[in-house]
Formats: C-alpha cells, structure tokens, sequence
C-alpha cells in the first residue's frame, strides 16, 4: 500500500476535495503533461481519424471530452461534455442531443462508457442521432487476462463483470464507473446488444495496448517509464500483437447505423 502511495500523484491525494469541474481540469493538464500519456492519446485519436475518413457527410462529434485533446487530431470534430469545461464546443445531456434526427456521421468516445449510468438510453439516443452508415467508435477498457488482473488490482475504478449494464441513477459519472461495463455489453450481453438495438450494427472489436498506458502511469499514477521508451514499448506491443486477446489493456468497438430501423428510436 505504501508503494500505491508514492505512485500516486500528489495532485490527485486531495481530490475528493475537488467539484468534477476542477478534477476534470486537473485530469487535461496531467494528459499534457505527461508525455508517455499524451502520446498514446495521440496515437488513440490517430486511429479515430483513420477510421472516420471514410464517412458519409455529417456532424464529428466527441461525447464526453473531458481532459482530452481530439480536437487538435480532427479539427472537424465538435467536442462535448455534461460539463462547462473551457475549450469545449457543447455541453448537453448525452441521453438527449441538441441534434437532429440522422444528422451525426460519427460518435467518438475515449474510456467514456464505463462512466455512463444508463448505457441502454445513450444507445437509443445515438441510434436517433446517427446518419445510416455512421459509426460509434469507441476505446474502452477490455476484460482480457491481462487486463482483469491490471483493472482489478492496479486501478482504483471498479471492476466488476457480474453486475448490469449501468451504475444507478444519481452516479457521479466523472467519480462512479465500472471499467467491466464495456465488456458486459459486447460480450457476455452481445445477444441482447443486437436484439435491443438493431439497427446498430457491432462491426469490429480489436483488443490492444497491453503496456503503454500502463508504463505511462495512466492518470492517477507517476509515469513509470522515462518518456523516452515510448517506441521501444510501442514496439513491443506490435510483436506482442498476436496475443492482444488475452494481452490487450483495451478494446476499440465500432458501432455502425445499417438501415433497419432501430426499434428503440
């Protein structure tokens, strides 16, 4: 415990004394400050951009910005947040867009799920929002061998594969998650996924990045590696590759509109 200690940030020990409005703040400048963070934030946001060039026309939205940085990767994209936070496009209600029906090419959320009360109402909403074709892409936490070990162990958000798809009503989602809830959905509940929303269509789910974000100390923790091994670690994921279904920190889901209506809106 006394190593968890010193691991953690000093900026972070007092949190709990912090609104959401100024944890999130400080949460942006540990992503910029950080370079083993920062970087593989690039590098997520990098792969968003690959995916959505071939988009049909239509809004680029970012729920849930938080401390990130998409917008310097897609300049097209709108960011938003529950939060007034400076620098952020829209603030609304992710269970009730400010959007008309079929006007989104594409939802892009970065370790946003795990933090939703109702993940079934974000979902209908989306499918109201999307265009046909468009996409949800997402990265999350997986629930790989590895994974379950790091998310249970080594990481103070919950971790728990047994419970339902949401939180509670009243969760804070900044403080409350459940870094199990992607993995309830697409895979232990996947049936019920499709049968409730099937106008949206599961079209890849890739496991990845077994070391960087844990090299890096996420956000809670000192960096753990000297930001210099950033590509030596890059690296090393690459020939790990192979074993990313049992290896793999994270899962990157898209989600794609087909043209059967979704019967849930």
């Amino acid at each position: 415990m006394k190593i968890f200690q010193w691991l953690k940030l000093p900026e972070l020990r007092r949190a709990d004394d912090l609104d959401s409005r100024a944890l999130t703040l400080l949460h942006k400048g540990i992503i910029l400050r950080k370079q083993f963070i920062k970087r593989l934030y690039r590098d997520w946001y990098g792969a968003f951009k690959k995916t959505a060039d071939d988009f049909p026309g239509g809004a680029y939205i970012e729920l849930g910005s938080g401390g990130g940085f998409l917008k310097q990767v897609i300049k097209r994209v709108a960011t938003s947040d529950i939060l007034f936070l400076p620098g952020t496009d829209l603030n609304f209600s992710a269970f009730s867009m400010p959007f008309k029906e079929g006007s989104v090419s594409c939802f892009f959320m970065l370790d946003v799920l795990h933090h939703v009360n109702d993940p079934a109402a974000l979902f209908k909403e989306m499918g109201r929002c999307l265009k046909n074709g468009g996409k949800i892409i997402m990265i999350e936490p997986a629930n790989t061998l590895w994974a379950r070990f790091v998310w249970k162990y080594l990481h103070p958000e919950d971790f728990d594969p047994s419970t339902g798809w949401g939180l509670g009503a009243g969760s804070d989602p900044l403080r409350c998650a459940n870094s199990a809830i992607p993995w309830i959905i697409f895979s232990r509940d996947r049936k019920k996924f499709e049968k409730d929303f099937p106008g949206l269509k599961v079209s890849n789910v890739r496991y990845h990045t077994p070391l960087r974000y844990l090299g890096g100390g996420g956000i809670g923790m000192r960096q753990i590696l000297p930001s210099f091994s950033y590509n030596i670690v890059k690296a090393a994921e690459f020939i790990l590759s192979p074993f990313n279904a049992f290896l793999g920190m994270f899962m990157t889901v898209e989600i794609e509109k087909s043209s059967v209506k979704n019967e849930n809106g």
